[in-house]
């Protein structure tokens, strides 16, 4: 899924002008937020031909944190250039830390007293 130039001029009033010497352009950074958003991948997995990974990364991130990217998405969703449903989150278990507190274990130094019980694991 890339952005065509034709596009990217409907949506370009909500991100930023580009000023001084910038390697990657505005279109070629949206791009590039995109590309990783649909394959799932690392930022230092993005391919070479979208330009350095961090500086696309900082970008995002700057851009995040003032609010830009909710702009242009909401504009992408209004013009039907790109349509996002989000129908279901699922988290791997396996990537999720608990802390032990978070367990049920005892703490140190604790008199309190453990009722026995089974746990049955569903898998």
């Amino acid at each position: 899924m890339e952005i065509t130039p034709a596009q990217f001029a409907q949506i370009e009033h909500c991100l930023p002008t580009q000023r001084g010497n910038v390697s990657l352009s505005n279109l070629d950074v949206l791009n590039a937020i995109l590309y990783v958003a649909e394959h799932g991948c690392k930022w230092r997995g993005l391919p070479r031909r979208f330009g350095n990974w961090h500086t696309i990364y900082t970008r995002m991130n700057r851009w995040s944190k003032s609010g830009v990217m909710d702009r242009v998405f909401e504009e992408l969703q209004r013009s039907q250039v790109v349509r996002i449903k989000i129908e279901a989150v699922s988290l791997d278990s396996t990537s999720i830390k608990v802390h032990p507190d978070g367990t049920g274990a005892l703490k140190k130094g604790s008199s309190r007293k453990t009722v026995g019980f089974s746990r049955q694991l569903i898998i």
